[in-house]
């Protein structure tokens, strides 16, 4: 139960205030579409990407063993953060 419960919370959190949530909420506030449709169609996006998520992972992990993903996903999020800055810089 715990496991599902840190697995909820570092997923929540990492999801608040990101991109596919200011997206969403933008969808909602457009008054184009029903804030239910909304709803619906931002969940099953986030389901399929989980699925999608779970599927390569554990599948890079069949193929991948031995080499240290957590460290290469670290460096990539460091990599990405350092373009971001670089490119405010540059404006």
């Amino acid at each position: 139960m715990w496991q599902l419960a840190s697995i909820f919370a570092a997923v929540f959190i990492a999801e608040l205030g990101d991109k596919t949530q200011l997206a969403t909420m933008l969808f909602a506030t457009e008054g184009k579409h029903s804030p239910f449709a909304v709803f619906v169609a931002a969940a099953l996006a986030l389901c399929v990407s989980t699925a999608l998520a779970v599927l390569l992972g554990s599948v890079f992990a069949q193929r991948l063993e031995g080499i240290p993903l957590k460290l290469i996903a670290g460096i990539g999020f460091i990599a990405i953060g350092a373009w971001t800055i670089v490119d405010y810089l540059r404006t």
